[in-house]
């Protein structure tokens, strides 16, 4: 045993801006709108929709985080229906029905509500300082209607500092006393909720912003010891997409690729030891590439840096990963439209029924021998292991020894389908009534073949692993 995670360290987002409908990412290839803009307008997700309640529910127990850089605009308004106008410094409104629809979604699937404040000119006073009354209508509806929010970051993404929409001449300084306002606020309000922070913006290495983007050092914007968070936030991906003139040239199944999230884990634990040592980790934000993710993000490419990055997260103490997004744009989990399930989806189904919360020592994450091998106790399943072992060598399988039986998920991309994920060879899709395939092993001894471009769940049911006697 080298660490454990969360029970719900699989978890996704929401944008706040599906939940009031606006301008998100638009996906590529689509008619809406000219072809230079990067939006299109989208009415609220339907968290009401039955295939996608059912597809939620199967990810749980996991965190739903309602924000994004919109989400930093939004007015909570106290009303039923939209208002005729959106109050001035706020860029859109949430009513009280599309915020209980949240709640009841969260509630259903088994998800606790992690979301951030709004922190446009709205929500400061006179003097640009921020204030807790739009934040305090949020969490008196919450608390009526009997829902809770289990986390809150103070802003989204503050070392991207224009998003948070701030005064003229914010600085630093400046952010850091509003987050203690936030802090002390917020943990008088509602003690049980956890407070999070920066929650900033990580880049992988080799790609940067735009130069028009001003942006403030992390650990400038980082809370003070005084107002230590309860855990240490970050957001990360791996570059900008190519509709933000980002990397055009990935290849999503190299160790260059696959490891980019390792400075930004290193930097971030740096962080949380100089401002709230013993805090956990948490990626509340990350997909393959920021602004809606690129054309691969959909498809089956992408699942390596899916599955490795979950992996190697664990492995190095991150206890939460949120993907971002569970249906919107490019780099969800599910089609926008008809909330059919992408290969990323699958993926995330199959961990949540194999990989326990007890993480293992399973190796070296390099890939010196053509394998990523990671390792964590099997879920349900007392003193058994799930070894994931990862091939992304595009032309050579590799064996790995197993002692005693062992059940094998293998995910593939199908011939000629890159936005389908094969199980053992069967194409993976819901069946009448939104029904799951069956989750069908190889049974095997002795030798375990990963197939050239495969993700491998190897559960070792009787491996009798004194660190996972209690549990999975």
């Amino acid at each position: 045993m080298v660490g454990t995670v969360s029970e719900r360290f699989l978890s996704y987002n929401v944008e706040m801006l599906e939940l009031t409908g606006g301008r998100f990412w638009k996906p590529y290839g689509s008619t809406n709108g000219s072809k230079t803009d990067l939006y299109e307008d989208r009415p609220p997700i339907d968290l009401q929709n039955p295939r996608l309640r059912v597809l939620a529910q199967a990810l749980g127990p996991a965190y739903v985080r309602y924000s994004g850089t919109w989400a930093n605009g939004t007015f909570f308004s106290d009303t039923e229906t939209p208002l005729s106008a959106v109050p001035k410094g706020y860029d859109a409104v949430l009513t009280r029905r599309q915020w209980r629809q949240a709640v009841e979604f969260a509630r259903d699937s088994d998800a606790q509500i992690v979301t951030s404040m709004p922190t446009s000119p709205g929500s400061r006073d006179a003097d640009g300082n921020w204030t807790h009354e739009a934040a305090e209508r949020l969490f008196a509806y919450t608390q009526s209607i009997g829902g809770r929010i289990a986390a809150s970051e103070f802003a989204n993404e503050p070392n991207l500092i224009g998003g948070t929409k701030p005064p003229v001449n914010y600085d630093a300084t400046r952010y850091r006393r509003d987050f203690g306002r936030f802090h002390d606020w917020l943990r008088k309000r509602s003690p049980d909720t956890l407070i999070l922070g920066p929650g900033a913006f990580e880049l992988g290495k080799g790609s940067a912003f735009p130069s028009f983007i001003k942006m403030l050092p992390t650990a400038d914007v980082a809370p003070l010891t005084v107002h230590r968070p309860d855990a240490v936030s970050f957001h990360f991906y791996g570059a900008l997409s190519q509709r933000c003139n980002g990397l055009k040239d990935i290849d999503p199944q190299s160790d260059a690729w696959l490891s980019k999230i390792d400075t930004a884990i290193a930097d971030t634990r740096t962080l949380r030891d100089r401002v709230s040592p013993g805090a956990p980790m948490w990626l509340t934000e990350t997909a393959d590439a920021a602004c809606g993710g690129n054309p691969q993000a959909k498809t089956f490419a992408d699942t390596f840096r899916f599955v490795d990055q979950l992996a190697r997260s664990a492995r190095q103490g991150v206890q939460v990963v949120m993907h971002n997004t569970l249906a919107a744009s490019d780099y969800a989990l599910l089609d926008e439209h008809d909330f059919a399930p992408r290969p990323n989806y699958w993926a995330a189904w199959l961990w949540r029924r194999t990989m326990g919360t007890t993480v293992l020592d399973g190796g070296r994450m390099d890939g010196a021998d053509g394998l990523r091998i990671y390792a964590h106790c099997q879920r349900g399943r007392p003193g058994g292991v799930t070894v994931l072992a990862i091939n992304p060598e595009r032309t050579n399988a590799r064996s790995l020894r197993v002692d005693g039986r062992a059940e094998v998920f293998t995910l593939t991309q199908p011939d000629g389908q890159p936005g389908s994920a094969a199980l053992n060879g069967v194409v993976l899709e819901l069946g009448p009534g939104d029904a799951f395939p069956r989750m069908t092993a190889k049974r095997q001894r002795g030798v375990v073949t990963a197939p050239a471009s495969s993700i491998n769940f190897i559960t070792i049911p009787d491996a009798a692993n004194p660190a996972c006697t209690a549990k999975g």
